[in-house]
């Protein structure tokens, strides 16, 4: 099982395909899923390999939601009846084991994204430094020719995370900066002096780009470090990019056919109060003016028998 998901891991990481691994990391007894055992979750909730039943796994999936939402791993605490309290407490993130379910597991979630992707339209020394800086920041670079542009933009399906730089010399500014401020990326800059950097947004106002697409333009390209050198101003662009990308505020999770986390819609099962994804749940009752569903079979049962008894759940 542990092999599956180290493979499925290596194929989705060749695809550029974001994912998590939770994995355990400690547990007290009982508990079903043991320290070493993982799953990968992608970014449509979907789910492969094993860290526990039906009280972690949607705890697992939304905390990996969460990861790939905002690029940070974490640490997950459950503790049934019965389950001592950890001795530590900073940075684990606390839930109860809802499923009338003993002990304790400690899940680690880690979230892989894909490299952040930097393309360079143009030639020139600053282009080529860039290219270094950039490989060596942990970008995924591609570098184009002008007159490949359109085809090129098609393939790559530039977004937001997306940095580009037009290093065209005046030769085909304004078409390739028409074309880039079309895509989605975050970042797009003119390597260009003052005079002609106003002379391109001038005539790009005249074409008709408007003016939140014109606000995304850096022109002159890069901090005003000082920089004279190509490798000076390599760096200046390098480090807006960086504080650019660091400075956005993370998107709203969104469905982008696969590329991020999308979020689920859930409902509290009104037995055992765990939070239940709507689109995977398997076990539901259709009571008076909505639907009720549950984490588990045991818990539909205990509902079925006695739907008075959780009425008031079922209203909240």
């Amino acid at each position: 099982m542990v092999e599956d998901v180290l493979a499925l891991a290596v194929l989705l990481r060749g695809r550029g395909e974001p994912f998590a691994v939770a994995t355990v990391v400690r547990c007290e007894r009982p508990t079903s899923a043991k320290p070493g055992a993982k799953a990968l979750i992608r970014g449509d909730g979907t789910i492969t390999g094993w860290v526990g039943g039906a009280c972690a796994e949607p705890v697992v999936v939304r905390e990996a939601l969460g990861a790939l939402h905002d690029g940070q791993p974490r640490l997950i605490g459950l503790r049934g009846d019965g389950g001592a309290s950890p001795g530590r407490t900073e940075g684990i993130v606390p839930y109860a084991m809802t499923c009338h379910s003993g002990g304790t597991l400690e899940i680690y979630v880690e979230p892989f994204l894909p490299k952040p992707l930097l393309i360079l339209v143009g030639h020139g020394p600053v282009v080529e430094t860039l290219a270094t800086l950039g490989q060596a920041t942990d970008f995924a670079v591609s570098v184009l020719a002008p007159e490949t542009i359109g085809d090129e933009l098609a393939r790559l399906r530039p977004e937001r995370e997306t940095s580009v730089v037009v290093a065209t010399h005046g030769s085909a500014d304004e078409e390739t900066l028409e074309r880039v401020l079309q895509s989605g990326a975050g970042y797009v800059s003119l390597i260009a002096s003052r005079k002609r950097a106003a002379v391109v947004i001038a005539t790009l106002k005249r074409r008709g780009v408007d003016a939140d697409r014109l606000g995304r333009l850096k022109a002159p390209a890069g901090l005003d470090l000082g920089a004279v050198t190509p490798e000076e101003i390599a760096v200046s662009i390098l480090a807006e990019i960086v504080q650019t990308r660091r400075a956005a505020k993370p998107e709203a999770r969104e469905d982008r056919g696969g590329r991020t986390a999308s979020a689920p819609l859930e409902s509290k099962d009104p037995v055992c109060g765990m939070l239940v994804q709507i689109a995977s749940a398997r076990h539901r009752f259709e009571a008076p003016g909505r639907a009720v569903y549950f984490c588990c079979p045991g818990c539909k049962d205990a509902f079925e028998r006695d739907p008075q008894r959780y009425a008031a759940a079922v209203a909240g």
